[in-house]
Formats: C-alpha cells, sequence, structure tokens
C-alpha cells in the first residue's frame, strides 16, 4: 500500500478538507507538514460541520494526527481549536495526537508585527491572514525561534530571547511601537506550556515507526502550489514551500515516503487577497462563481476572487509537484452554464505563452486564451459515478486532463465525504 501526498494545485481553496478527510478515514496517520494556522479545512459528517485551521483533518475521525516541524505552531489558537473541537465530541489525547517538539513557536509579537507591516504597506500589500505567519518563518530561519521543545526550559531562555527581542524591538521601534514586554511573554509561554507539552515529541521517530509497520501514512498540505515561496506568484504567496516535496523536510521522513501526490483542483479557479490572477471574472459570472460555490475563507470569511479554469498554471503546479493525479472539486458550481471556457495559454507582449512567467509585472499583464466549450444543464451535484454525469460533464473533466497532463484520481460532486466518483485509488501502488 502506499502513502499519500495531499497538495492544492491552485491558490488554495480548493476543497482540500472534504478530500483528506475521506482518505483519512482509510489512513493510519496524518501529518501537517507546512503553513500555520492560516490555512482552512472544512469537513462535512453526516450532520456535522467541522473547521479546522491547524489540526490535521484526521483528527476528525480518530486517525493518529500529527503536527510535524515544518508549520509554525501558534499554541493558543491549538489550545482554542482542541477546544471547540472537544465540545462537538471529538476526542483530542496524546494517543491521538502529536506535535513536533522542533516545531517553531507563533508568538504575540509575531501577530503584531504582521499587523502592523500590512497597514504600513498601503498599495502594496499581501493580503496575508495576520496571523503571524510570515515572521514566524522569519525567525526560524533567522535562527532567533522559540520552539515547542524550548517550553520545557524556559528559565534557560534568556539567550534566545536576547536574539529575538534584539530584532522585534528594533522593527517595533521603525513603526513608533514599544519593546517586547518580555516578562509578559514569558508569562504567557509559563502559562501554556503544559498544554502543549504533553503532546510534544520527537514525531520523525514516531512516524518511522508507523512507516517501518506497513501503514498508510497521509502528508496533509496547506494552501496551494500557486503560494508556493519559490513557485508561487511572488511576492503574494505565503511564507513556506508549499509543494509536495516539503512533506519530507516538514515531517522528518524521507522523500521516498510520500507516495502518491494527489492535487486537488477547482473545476474552476479562485484565490483569496491580492496579486495576479489571468482568469479572473469581475462581471455576472465571476459573481455567479462565487455564490454558487460559496466562496468565503473558511479561516478569514474574506470573499474569494473567481473565474475560469486555468489549465497553464495548473500543468505548472502539477509539473512541479510531481502530482500522480487529481481530485477535481466542485464541478457542479459549473451545472447550467451555456458555455464553459478553459484558459489554454497566455498572450504577453505579442508573444503566446504556454507557462506563466516569473517576474510580477509579466504575471499582471498576461491576457487569457481561452478554449470554449458546451455547458451543461443537467446536475452533477451528489453524483458517485460517470453514469450519474452529463455527457458534457464528462468532455469537461477529459479535457482539463488532457491539457494539464495529468490524470483525474477522484472527481467531487458535494462536500458530502460519499459524493466522490473514484477513478484510481491513490492508497494503492
Amino acid at each position: 500500500m502506499a502513502n499519500v501526498t495531499v497538495i492544492g494545485a491552485q491558490w488554495g481553496d480548493e476543497g482540500k478538507g472534504k478530500i483528506v478527510d475521506w482518505l483519512a478515514s482509510r489512513a493510519d496517520a496524518v501529518v501537517r507538514f507546512q503553513g500555520g494556522h492560516n490555512a482552512g479545512h472544512t469537513l462535512v459528517v453526516g450532520e456535522q460541520v467541522y473547521k479546522l485551521s491547524l489540526l490535521p483533518s484526521g483528527i476528525v475521525t480518530g486517525t493518529l494526527s500529527i503536527i510535524g516541524n515544518g508549520v509554525v505552531l501558534d499554541p493558543w489558537a491549538l489550545k482554542a481549536e482542541i477546544e471547540k473541537l472537544t465540545a462537538q465530541g471529538v476526542e483530542i489525547n496524546a494517543d491521538n495526537f502529536a506535535i513536533a517538539d522542533n516545531c517553531p513557536l507563533i508568538l504575540p509579537l509575531h501577530r503584531d508585527l504582521d499587523g502592523l507591516r500590512e497597514t504600513a504597506a498601503g498599495a502594496g500589500k499581501i493580503g496575508t491572514t495576520g496571523r503571524g505567519i510570515g515572521p514566524a518563518y522569519e525567525d526560524k530561519v533567522g535562527r532567533r525561534a522559540i520552539r515547542v521543545c524550548d517550553l520545557a526550559h524556559l528559565d534557560a531562555l534568556d539567550a534566545q530571547l536576547d536574539r529575538l527581542c534584539a530584532h522585534h524591538d528594533a522593527l517595533r521601534a521603525g513603526f513608533g511601537q514599544p519593546p517586547v514586554d518580555r516578562a509578559a511573554l514569558l508569562a504567557e509561554l509559563k502559562d501554556i506550556a503544559p498544554y502543549v507539552l504533553q503532546f510534544a515529541q520527537p514525531v520523525w521517530k514516531r512516524l518511522n515507526a508507523v512507516r517501518k509497520a506497513g501503514a498508510r501514512i497521509l502528508f496533509e498540505g496547506a494552501q496551494g502550489v500557486l503560494l508556493d515561496v519559490d513557485h508561487g506568484t511572488y511576492p503574494f504567496v505565503t511564507s513556506s514551500n508549499t509543494v509536495s516535496g516539503t512533506a519530507a523536510s516538514g515531517s522528518g521522513l524521507g522523500p521516498a515516503s510520500t507516495g502518491f501526490v494527489l492535487g486537488i483542483v477547482k473545476a474552476y479557479t479562485t484565490r483569496v487577497g491580492s496579486g495576479p490572477f489571468p482568469t479572473e471574472l469581475a462581471d455576472d459570472v465571476g459573481q455567479r462563481l462565487g455564490e454558487r460555490g460559496h466562496e468565503f475563507g473558511t479561516v478569514t470569511g474574506r470573499k474569494r476572487r473567481c473565474g475560469w479554469f486555468d489549465a497553464v498554471l495548473t500543468r505548472q503546479s502539477c509539473a512541479i509537484s510531481g502530482v500522480t493525479g487529481i481530485a477535481l472539486t466542485k464541478l457542479d458550481v459549473l451545472d447550467g452554464f451555456d458555455k464553459v471556457k478553459i484558459c489554454i495559454g497566455y498572450r504577453l507582449n505579442g508573444k503566446v505563452l504556454d507557462y506563466f512567467p516569473s517576474h510580477a509585472a509579466d504575471q499582471a499583464n498576461v491576457e487569457p486564451i481561452y478554449e470554449e466549450m458546451d455547458g451543461w444543464q443537467d446536475t452533477t451535484a451528489g453524483a458517485r459515478s460517470w453514469a450519474d454525469l452529463p455527457a458534457q460533464a464528462i468532455k469537461y473533466i477529459q479535457r482539463v486532463q488532457e491539457l494539464i497532463e495529468t490524470p483525474v484520481a477522484l472527481v467531487s460532486t458535494s462536500p458530502e465525504r460519499e459524493d466522490t466518483i473514484l477513478v484510481r485509488d491513490p492508497f494503492v501502488d
């Protein structure tokens, strides 16, 4: 049996939560390997709706769920999310949940800096969630982060606090803010430390044991490839690598462990926040896509920008992340359109491109080249087999996989777990 790595192949918000939940019910461990509580997954299980932003989706089914070292962890957000899920009847304990002890922490000063920068940026805003993700990753790379394991040694934290505060006090002064209150920060850390430490351990060791036992591991990515700090629409990206290769470094397992790479792809395109979006529709069609798709961020509630499916971007994402097969979601949102369009290339300065350029100015100026297809009037919502789909919807799916040069592994036709058409089982080699 294979392990599976799930990533978003667009700008995030592709419906990964439902797919990960569906796969998690058949996995032995689920691992978050990057990002923070800026990610959002909505799970619909029967009558219950679970909204997750940090915890791996497997926790709802009682599957061993692990936050890997590639994640930046807000311990207070973690506690709040666990308490919320516990109130919904989800059992979370040290047997089914673990946090990497070398995981960096998001601190209140990171949230402060995130907000100050975005406010001061004006027209240059990146559109962050304001939750301190970027500043926390900066401190990790700058070798001044406080990590989960430090919570067990708070009395010996002076040297790290010196490095951390020397950096942040200078930045805060530039924004006219007072220095970091070290005593208050230390008091907050001492208060939250016992709660976090009950779950802390060297998760690479636990995962290695799981792998040696032949169990199935599901690696759960956050955001999407187009928000990758290297390969995305820089600088309008997140602060971590969102591609599948990060599952190895962000969990402590080697690259051979990532297995089947499943890219989650919407039947159209959306993005939240600022940045280029070639197929964006600022018209009635875009409004219709947003309303039918309920396009609001799980974490922020922000309205998502909507547009036609971009095969160029998705093909690029699949190539960069080594996607084995895609899960096509929200096909039902396209029900009832007389015509549907797919972007098959770009025009830029008189040239035709079959890729998305790296420079921000070029990204903003590309013009989409569309291929138009007949739509379908019958519903695809709730379909569980090809026979349930209108013929034209099947043609659309087939054209998508041709253009992105990646086969469809499954099709999701509603938020319900069972409304899924399985073409190829990711867990089977």
